[in-house]
């Protein structure tokens, strides 16, 4: 079966000049620490090299990315700037908190957060800040635990249940999977997870 995310088009880069789309399709945003690989996630699912922007230094992107299906449109992806990020300025922590932060709280069409961490190291202190904040905002959100390739089966494992057992603890409402943009490891799932989301009705 062909993969309907290769169909996924670069819309527009948004930013305090630049508005965002009218919200009148449903979106599914991207977010996660800085270098938590959430690019290579967007472009794994996509199945598209160069998709979105991949960049090795943490805070480089600072823009909403929305990448779109061309018509008939399934709804939006939405890239947002990596957050936890240590080395920049308050400045740009403080801009981070108003361009991603408002389109979190405020964007009426956005059904589902994709929250994407490093599988070695998940649910950090800002992990579980981000994490307990989208919640109270009631956002649904679904957890790629990334980097599965770099551990061994059984420590994957280990690291996915141990991350449930936090999760439960948190009494966060999020769910969780283990995932690979080098290998393609639960790619399928997250794929029907974002499906699932765009065309539910909102409510």
């Amino acid at each position: 079966m062909d993969n309907p995310f290769k169909a996924v088009r670069f819309l527009v880069s948004a930013a305090g000049g630049s508005p965002a789309p009218a919200p009148d399709r449903p979106e599914v945003a991207f977010a996660g620490r800085s270098n938590a690989g959430k690019s290579s996630v967007l472009n794994a699912i996509c199945q598209q090299h160069g998709l979105a922007r991949v960049s090795k230094t943490p805070g480089r992107t600072q823009l909403l990315n929305f990448f779109e299906w061309p018509e008939p449109a399934l709804g939006r992806l939405v890239d947002l700037p990596g957050y936890g990020f240590a080395r920049v300025p308050q400045a740009v922590k403080s801009a981070w908190g108003e361009l991603a932060g408002g389109y979190l709280a405020r964007r009426e069409c956005l059904r589902g957060v994709m929250l994407v961490m490093d599988a070695r190291h998940p649910l950090g202190e800002t992990d579980r800040q981000f994490l307990i904040w989208v919640q109270t905002l009631q956002r649904s959100c679904h957890i790629l635990l990334n980097k599965a390739d770099k551990l061994s089966f059984s420590v994957s494992r280990n690291a996915l249940k141990q991350t449930r057992q936090q999760l439960s603890a948190l009494n966060a409402q999020a769910t969780v999977q283990l995932f690979s943009a080098v290998q393609g490891t639960g790619l399928e799932e997250a794929r029907g997870r974002i499906v699932q989301w765009l065309e539910s009705d909102g409510g």
